[in-house]
């Protein structure tokens, strides 16, 4: 029952988080804010995301959703997509293999990635000092940091052995 979240203010700095206030009902709170509502196709696309493991395409959800509902279109798919990146509640990447990929905010904080560009492997990794020295940057140059994601790109070890 959405209803209720329409009410709430989307400020989650000053009001603490309540265990019911899961990704899927802040996007409901922010498309309230916005005149939209969550519609039971939007729901199926952010379950479908919200639950996936790993970096997906817009294509690779789309068919995950298409699944379970034939109706559902692409443009469904990726206008939601869109809205949940204006939400925060999805990243998106490059791969390098010309497809926008989405992830979740992870529920282990920020971390950065090695994207491989021969097979198209993503390993996440978190470095402090890394983190560190992109603080002191900032610094420098009068910046204070909002934002940022690190993607590295190359090629892995089962590529670079396949090469040879």
């Amino acid at each position: 029952d959405y209803h209720l979240l329409y009410l709430q203010p989307m400020d989650t700095k000053k009001s603490p988080s309540r265990p019911t206030d899961g990704p899927r009902e802040r996007f409901a709170a922010f498309l309230a804010q916005r005149g939209s509502r969550l519609t039971p196709q939007r729901r199926r696309v952010v379950d479908t995301f919200l639950r996936s493991e790993g970096h997906l395409s817009a294509e690779e959800i789309y068919l995950s959703v298409k699944a379970s509902d034939p109706r559902l279109g692409p443009a469904t798919v990726y206008r939601t997509l869109k809205l949940l990146r204006e939400a925060g509640l999805a990243h998106g990447m490059s791969a390098g293999d010309g497809l926008a990929r989405y992830e979740p905010p992870s529920a282990k904080g920020h971390h950065d990635h090695l994207i491989c560009t021969g097979c198209g492997k993503i390993v996440e990794f978190e470095n402090d000092q890394i983190e560190a020295l992109q603080q002191r940057v900032a610094e420098r140059h009068g910046f204070v940091v909002t934002d940022h994601r690190m993607e590295l790109y190359g090629i892995c070890g089962a590529c670079r052995g396949r090469a040879g």
